[in-house]
């Protein structure tokens, strides 16, 4: 029997739009690879092959049918020879991407890989946003990765489920949300929320074989024809979902996980729905898309309800917080911040050196970025052998061009050579940003006898420290659990000295024997040998510069902060305490990957005597307190630095006792907070967060814990009438205040129990070497700081860039002066005269395939946050042949998104929307480009036969050729 799906908009009638999906994870339960070929089925049955074998015919025989599909990188170039442009016009990433754990910068690089790619092989711009299982959503991805993408709408399924029963009832699913302050009515995006998830309305609707919904049977000629009954089930579903939504336009999603693998069941049973009921008449049934639905969303003319700030925390009911995920799998978290900062410095050096004219490629670590910010990869939420997939494919990015991986755990071989014999080690210091920085580099030295020069052969003070047991043999352990081998060169000390690197440039140093520098060891002044101290003292100073930790010596404890530049004297103290997971047996609901769920609050107390170690020295001291066990804290106070460094090494995390722990560190002072503090929304923006309150509804408070936790990717602060306090983090992290004057983040996570989310499987990472396997350990630091109120944000902001952004080591030998003579010891790619100002980071410099540049321009703060640098900046091009901006994703004219996105009307507001304040349209003759607080700008830009850039800072490439050849090897 032929079926008429023809079936379009009509007007008066509650119009049904069937949008047919499959939501194919990029890895979860099984790796990426599984999934798209179908192995390892003992776990899941899915396979995306049988899913877009199948789909093509099935929508060949149909012109009406309609799918939508969203993870480019599963589909492996699959749709290159066809003409469904609707498959391809929702999110058109390379991953549905997570929003709580990357940071805005790979949310960026992931959603332009995919956009460009489709621009490039389909001519296709997406236009619908598409996070429709992310566990929570930031405000950055509504006003970055949605309206500065070009997008008209984004829908997603996952919000609070006191929220969502609110909405429901306020018929308030569908919501103007303009989430950045700075940017205002600019950058908002018009947001649908689905009444239930992202599957079809209800049990009877499901049609994949072996589902059990029952089918429309119309063949009167066999028992149990149902065409009357189903079509009733479907009248009274759509009639139920109107009456919760605005217009006469309602969507169905038909679909979920790796469904359609047999695409016929769906499409013959949805075939059948669009003919009978429009036969009955009562509603009207069509075949759509989500471009199709908000267009007619859009021609109704509604004016809707307004959304500021974000949708976390995310409960999915009583005692179920999504918040677990923030901090679970540390040590995945950790590393895909390193490759990230990794990809961004490694794209500039791309350029500089010409992308086709050398062997190696950022490529493949590109891809594997992409793929790691899916939402149940970064987040930590899936099986561990999918997690250690996404691992093996950074590394194969990273170890095309870094062979030093594991300098986190003090194993580096190329500097731990023997210097004895006359040779020196040649260190290579690069900076990404755009500004001079000067930092102090840690790396690992066999023996005390060494000396260190700059790049004019001038020798500079340098400190050692000891290198700890307890580090050498987590090195061992971890370098023959994950290289397969263990050094048989044992580096005793760390060696410490201060770089100076201009800005997107480079400069030498030279480690060599103070012997045969000339340099005996009574020579001090120039490198200090540790000097250890434990005290009994009632307080004890540390910090060799402005600022001062005080700590009793008695309880080995922090007391107290001070910074005699700033004039801040604070009490502070920071102590360790973990939250007993909870095991579910009371009512099947225990923390896990994605929910956390503490069941009792432990202190973490040092046992039998204390351990306290201070190492003084001119560059820096640092106290080293073994708190328990299995956790050690060095704290670092730098000279030159208003900031104290804390790193933890946290592990193995003990279950014996049956319990899974989720271990916090808490920073405490007398500062009156009145519950309110703020946390970063995805590194950008600061949203304020108060205890135990909802703006958008009277919260019921099950979990005052756990419903109080946020994700965390660049910082915590809170303040009070007279001083601000600020920790920010080396990855993403849950955080946050759970008593007036605190602040907590929570470190690592070995739980006992699975929460019943999909994933089957305890949260318990192990790691095995050789037949023992015990718990991870990790090794990470936070950075804490307390300022005069007000003064906090140039902190914040700048040294957040520099968190993110890290000096690129990179090492060589030479014997005697060979090395340095036959390269440049020191180079910046901007004039000497010029740096970026202090308010504006590179957040993209790439050259891409056709030889142009993308590049990316980022304001560092938001409106209100600085009186200095919360105002218009500017940067200056020049030697550029053409400049056009782009939208955010790099794959139209930002002309032309503006010109044609939707505006939508919003509840209460006068027709004239206020404006935000933008930079002006780029003068192609002034070359100027103006950046407001938080607005990012995006150029692809074309130079001359000789290339020039900022002021005249991107240094020609011909004379970088003639006169560098330096690389990571």
């Amino acid at each position: 029997m032929m079926y008429n799906t023809s079936a379009g908009i009509v007007p008066g009638k509650i119009n049904v739009h069937l949008v047919p999906h499959s939501h194919d994870d990029v890895g979860w339960l099984k790796t990426v690879d599984q999934y798209y070929v179908g192995s390892n089925n003992s776990i899941q049955v899915a396979c995306v092959q049988n899913v877009l074998d199948s789909l093509i015919p099935a929508l060949v025989a149909d012109k009406n049918r309609k799918f939508i599909y969203v993870e480019q990188a599963i589909t492996h170039g699959f749709f290159a020879l066809l003409s469904f442009d609707f498959l391809l016009e929702i999110n058109g990433g390379m991953c549905m991407h997570d929003e709580a754990a990357p940071h805005y910068i790979d949310m960026i690089d992931q959603t332009t890989l995919g956009h460009r790619y489709i621009k490039e092989q389909f001519n296709v711009t997406p236009r619908i946003g598409w996070q429709i299982d992310p566990f929570g959503h930031s405000a950055v991805q509504a006003y970055l990765l949605s309206a500065e993408v070009g997008f008209d709408f984004l829908f997603f399924a996952r919000i609070d489920y006191q929220d969502r029963a609110k909405r429901i009832n306020e018929k308030t699913l569908e919501v103007v949300w303009r989430a950045s302050k700075s940017l205002g009515s600019s950058a908002q995006i018009m947001t649908g929320i689905s009444p239930k998830n992202y599957e079809p309305p209800s049990d009877n609707f499901y049609f994949e074989v072996g589902d059990t919904s029952p089918i429309v049977q119309d063949d009167m000629n066999l028992f149990d024809y149902n065409v009357p009954e189903r079509v009733n089930d479907f009248v009274s579903a759509a009639i139920a979902q109107a009456n919760i939504t605005r217009t006469n336009h309602i969507m169905w999603t038909m679909g979920t996980d790796f469904k359609y693998q047999y695409a016929h069941t769906w499409f013959r049973q949805m075939d059948k729905f669009i003919h009978y009921v429009n036969q009955d008449g009562r509603v009207n049934a069509l075949y759509s898309t989500p471009s199709m639905y908000i267009d007619a969303k859009y021609a109704a003319n509604e004016s809707w309800p307004l959304k500021t700030d974000d949708f976390f925390p995310y409960a999915d009911r009583e005692n179920a917080y999504w918040t677990g995920y923030f901090t679970s799998r540390p040590a995945l978290k950790g590393y895909v911040r390193t490759m990230s900062a990794y990809y961004l410095a490694a794209r500039q050096l791309e350029f500089f050196k010409g992308r086709n004219e050398v062997g190696l490629s950022t490529d493949s670590l590109a891809d594997a970025l992409a793929l790691v910010q899916h939402h149940d990869a970064v987040s930590g939420t899936e099986k561990q052998h999918v997690a250690d997939d996404y691992a093996k494919r950074l590394s194969i990015g990273y170890t095309e061009a870094e062979k030093c991986p594991l300098l986190n755990i003090s194993y580096c071989p190329p500097s731990e050579v023997d210097l004895s014999s006359g040779k020196s080690l040649v260190v290579v210091v690069y900076n990404p940003l755009g500004w001079k920085r000067e930092d102090i580099i840690r790396i690992p030295v066999i023996n005390e006898n060494v000396t260190v020069k700059d790049s004019k052969g001038k020798v500079i003070e340098s400190q050692l420290l000891p290198l700890l047991k307890d580090s050498m043999s987590l090195r061992n352990s971890y370098s023959t659990a994950y290289l397969g081998k263990s050094t048989n060169v044992t580096p005793s000390y760390w060696l410490a000295f201060s770089a100076s690197v201009p800005p997107l440039g480079f400069n030498t140093y030279i480690i060599s024997s103070a012997k045969q520098a000339g340099y005996e060891s009574s020579h001090s002044g120039m490198r200090t040998v540790y000097k250890s101290q434990i005290s009994q003292n009632d307080t004890i100073e540390v910090g060799p510069g402005n600022l001062k930790l005080l700590y009793s010596g008695k309880r080995a404890k922090l007391m107290r902060y001070i910074n005699s530049k700033t004039s801040v004297n604070k009490l502070l103290e920071q102590s360790y305490i973990y939250y007993r997971g909870d095991d579910g047996s009371k009512d099947l609901q225990p923390s896990g990957a994605y929910i956390f769920r503490p069941n009792g609050t432990y202190p973490i107390e040092p046992e039998g005597q204390l351990s306290f170690t201070i190492l003084r020295g001119p560059l820096l001291d640092e106290v080293h307190q073994r708190i328990n066990p299995w956790i050690y804290q060095v704290t670092r106070v730098y000279k030159g630095k208003d900031h104290a460094e804390i790193e933890f090494t946290v592990g193995p995390i003990p279950i014996d006792d049956g319990i899974g722990k989720e271990v916090v560190t808490q920073i405490t002072s007398n500062m009156i907070s009145n519950k309110t503090f703020y946390t970063d929304s995805s590194g950008r923006d600061f949203i304020e967060r108060i205890r135990d309150y909802r703006k958008d509804w009277n919260l019921e408070v099950n979990q005052p814990i756990a419903g109080n936790y946020y994700p965390v990717n660049l910082g915590i602060y809170m303040k009070d009438n007279s001083s601000e306090l600020s920790i920010l983090v080396d990855r993403s992290v849950g955080g946050s205040s759970i008593a007036d004057g605190q602040l907590e983040l929570m470190l690592h996570r070995r739980l006992v129990a699975d929460d019943n989310r999909g994933v089957s499987e305890a949260l318990n990472e192990t790691v095995c070497v050789f037949d023992k396997c015990e718990g991870l350990t990790i090794i990470g630091k936070y950075y804490l700081r307390i300022d005069p109120v007000g003064e906090a944000a140039k902190w914040r902001r700048s040294f957040g860039q520099e968190i993110y952004s890290p000096f690129l080591l990179a090492f060589t030998e030479q014997d005697g002066d060979h090395w340095a003579n036959s390269h440049l010891a020191t180079y910046s790619a901007m004039d000497t005269t010029y740096v970026l100002p202090d308010n504006v980071a590179l957040i993209t410099l790439q050259e891409l395939d056709s030889g142009k540049v993308l590049l990316r321009l980022a304001h560092l703060y938001e409106i209100e946050e600085d009186t200095d640098l919360s105002v218009m900046s500017s940067v200056e091009l020049k030697k550029i042949s053409k400049v056009t901006e782009m939208n955010l994703s790099a794959n139209q004219e930002r002309a032309v998104m503006e010109k044609k996105r939707l505006v939508w009307r919003v509840e209460g507001s006068s027709k004239e929307q206020p404006t935000a304040v933008r930079g002006s349209p780029v003068d192609p003759a002034k070359l100027v480009v103006e950046l407001a607080p938080m607005e990012i700008r995006t150029f692809v830009i074309e130079f001359y036969s000789e290339r020039g850039s900022f002021s005249d800072a991107l240094y020609r490439r011909s004379n970088l050729r003639r006169k560098a050849t330096f690389s990571l090897p």
